[in-house]
């Protein structure tokens, strides 16, 4: 099946964070390959003042593991790297991992939304998403990620060389 999992770092050296994430998930693709995304800087989301500036990126690959793994291995991944365990929302971080889809694979729990809940509404995650996937569509949505994009008011979203 094929997976999509938003990258960001907002802490630290913000580049070396998500290469470093980069290299986990070709662990856990079937085939250890990983098509990644242009990095694009953005301003924090819902953060709390004074955040960094993001780097964001998405990762797509093949893998056979369920969502829930994923997930877990992703959230232990984030605490190795520096994440703490216990943080109020949106707090910053070296590494935050997203699972943004898997298959056509739908879940609503309390620990696993699929796809990620926010995804459409977010033109950090949409953008380079878009550089892989532009016309796919999502469960639950009516539009490709490149219409899901177009309909996103401009904001401050810049694409690192």
């Amino acid at each position: 099946m094929e997976a999509a999992v938003g990258l960001g770092s907002n802490q630290g050296d913000r580049f070396a964070h998500l290469r470093a994430g980069i290299a986990f998930l070709e662990t856990l693709a079937c085939d250890g390959r990983v098509e990644v995304s242009a990095f694009y800087e953005t301003a924090p989301v819902g953060c709390p003042p004074g955040s960094g500036k993001f780097v964001n990126a998405v990762a797509i690959f093949q893998t056979d593991q369920s969502p829930e793994d994923l997930l877990a291995r992703m959230e232990a991944f984030e605490l190795a790297r520096g994440r703490p365990a216990r943080r109020t929302r949106n707090a910053p971080r070296p590494l935050d991992l997203d699972l943004l889809y898997l298959g056509d694979n739908v879940r609503d729990s309390a620990d696993l939304t699929l796809p990620h809940p926010r995804l459409a509404s977010r033109r950090f995650v949409l953008q380079p998403l878009c550089d892989l996937r532009p016309e796919l569509v999502l469960p639950g949505q009516g539009s490709s990620v490149k219409e899901l994009l177009a309909a996103l008011p401009e904001e401050g979203i810049v694409r690192c060389a």
